[in-house]
C-alpha cells in the first residue's frame, strides 16, 4: 500500500465517523488556535511597549533620581524617590560640552486640578523648558510650544486629550485655564498658548493627557515648597538627546562621572538609562511572557494529541475484523501501520489547518479592541503559525504510531 492509498483509506475512515472525528479534532483546533492567539498577544504586548518607548523621542538618555535611603529606623523610599537630581544638574550637563549631547531637557512633574469654565480635570503637569519640544520630538498642533522669553510667565500647553475634554469644540489657544493645587488652597490662572499634536498612535499616548508649563514659572511660585530642606530644585527626570551615531555608553559614562562629582558621591544616587536599555529590558520580559503563554497553549495542544491517540486506540479495537481481513488478503504489517499513521496524521493536520484559521481570526478580531480597560494589540508571527502546524503534525504522528503498532498485533 502506497502512502497516498493510506491517506485515502484514512480519509474514508474519518468521513465515515464524522461526529467522533470532529470532536477529536476539536482538541487540536483549540490547541493550535490557542498557541497562535497567545503568542500574538505576547508579541503585541512587546510591540506596544517598544512603540511607547520609541514614542518618547529618538536617541534619548534618561537620568532619574535614585531611591531614598532609610533613615532614623524608617522605611526606605520607593524607586526614584530620592531628591538627588536637581535643576542645576541639568544646567551643568547642558554646559559640559560632552561630545554627542545635542539637547538637555529638565522635567519637574506635579499634579493639579485643571479648570476651564464648567469643565475640570485632574492632570499631570510637566514643568520643562523650550528645549523639550526638540529633545522629545514633539510639535504643537495649534499655537506653539513653550517659547524662549516666556520662562516665568503663566502660560500653558495642553495635551490633545486634555484640550478635547476641557475645551470641547473650541480652539483653546488664547483661553484662560486655572490650575488648582493642594485641594484648591493654591491656584493660578494660566493662558493657553498651544495644543500638542496627538501622540496616541506613536506609542506616547500618555503625553496626550499631560499639560506643559515653564519650569521657571513653577519654581518662582513654589520655590519654598519645591526646595524643601535642600538648596536646589528637585527634578523628576532629565532627558538628554544625543546625535545620531553617538556612542551612548560613552555619553552615559561621562554624565555619570559629572553627576558623581556634582553630588560629591562615590556611588551613583541616580539612575541613568538609554532608550536601547529600556527596549532591551522590555523585549526580554515580553519574550518570557510569549514563551509562558505559548507553553500554556502547548498544554492544550498536548491534550488534543492524547485525544487523538485515545480515539485511534478505540478505532483499532473496533476494526479488528477489518484488520484481520486485510492481513488475510496479503496486507503486510507495514501496510497496517501506514494506514493508521496516515489516518491519525490526516486528522491532526485537518485540525491544525482549522486551528490556524480560527487562531488568526481571533487574533485579528482582538487587535485594537478594548479588553478590561486596555487596548489590545496582537502581532501574528509567521513562525508561530508554522510552529503550531508542525507541532500538530508531530502530535498526530506520535499519537498514531502506538495505535498503529497495536494494530499489527491484532
Amino acid at each position: 500500500m502506497s502512502m497516498l492509498d493510506a491517506f485515502r483509506v484514512g480519509l474514508r475512515a474519518i468521513v465515515s465517523n464524522r461526529l467522533r472525528s470532529s470532536l477529536t479534532a476539536l482538541g487540536l483546533i483549540i490547541g493550535v488556535s490557542s498557541v497562535i492567539v497567545l503568542i500574538a498577544v505576547g508579541q503585541g504586548t512587546q510591540k506596544g511597549v517598544t512603540d511607547r518607548i520609541r514614542g518618547l523621542g529618538t536617541n534619548l538618555i534618561f537620568v532619574e533620581p535614585g531611591t531614598q535611603a532609610a533613615s532614623g529606623g524608617g522605611a526606605a523610599g520607593g524607586a526614584r524617590s530620592a531628591r538627588t537630581l536637581v535643576l542645576s544638574n541639568a544646567d551643568a550637563i547642558a554646559g559640559s560640552g560632552i561630545p554627542g549631547v545635542v539637547g538637555v531637557s529638565p522635567q519637574l512633574t506635579l499634579s493639579a486640578q485643571a479648570i476651564a469654565g464648567t469643565e475640570n480635570l485632574q492632570v499631570p503637569i510637566v514643568g520643562t523648558t523650550a528645549d523639550y519640544a526638540t529633545v522629545r520630538d514633539v510639535e504643537a498642533q495649534s499655537g506653539s510650544f513653550l517659547l524662549p522669553g516666556l520662562e516665568t510667565e503663566l502660560v500653558i500647553v495642553l495635551g490633545s486629550r486634555v484640550a478635547e475634554q476641557l475645551f470641547p469644540g473650541v480652539d483653546p489657544v488664547g483661553q484662560d485655564l486655572r490650575l488648582s493645587f493642594s485641594g484648591g488652597r493654591i491656584s493660578f490662572q494660566f493662558v493657553v498658548v498651544g495644543v500638542m499634536a496627538p501622540r496616541g498612535g506613536s506609542g506616547g499616548g500618555e503625553a496626550d493627557d499631560e499639560v506643559y508649563v515653564p519650569i521657571a514659572s513653577l519654581v518662582q511660585r513654589f520655590r519654598a515648597l519645591l526646595r524643601g530642606a535642600g538648596s536646589d530644585i528637585p527634578l523628576s527626570r532629565i532627558d538628554i538627546q544625543t546625535a545620531p551615531g553617538t556612542d551612548e555608553e560613552q555619553v552615559k559614562a561621562q554624565v555619570t562621572e559629572l553627576l558623581l562629582f556634582l553630588h560629591d558621591a562615590s556611588e551613583p544616587d541616580f539612575v541613568i538609562q538609554s532608550q536601547d536599555d529600556l527596549i532591551s529590558a522590555a523585549t526580554e520580559v515580553s519574550n518570557t511572557l510569549s514563551i509562558l503563554l505559548g507553553s500554556i497553549a502547548g498544554i492544550s495542544l498536548l491534550v488534543g494529541g492524547i485525544g487523538v491517540m485515545n480515539i485511534m486506540l478505540v478505532s483499532v479495537t473496533e476494526r479488528t475484523r477489518e484488520i484481520g481481513i486485510r492481513r488475510a488478503v496479503g496486507a503486510r504489517a507495514s501496510d497496517i501501520v501506514r494506514q493508521f499513521v496516515a489516518e491519525a496524521l490526516t486528522l491532526s493536520l485537518a485540525g491544525g489547518v482549522a486551528g490556524i484559521a480560527l487562531g488568526i481570526a481571533i487574533a485579528l478580531t482582538l487587535s485594537g479592541r478594548d479588553v478590561g480597560g486596555q487596548e489590545m494589540t496582537t502581532v501574528i508571527r509567521p513562525w508561530s503559525v508554522v510552529a503550531a502546524f508542525a507541532v500538530a503534525g508531530g502530535v498526530g504522528l506520535a499519537s498514531g504510531s502506538y495505535p498503529a503498532y497495536r494494530a499489527t498485533a491484532v
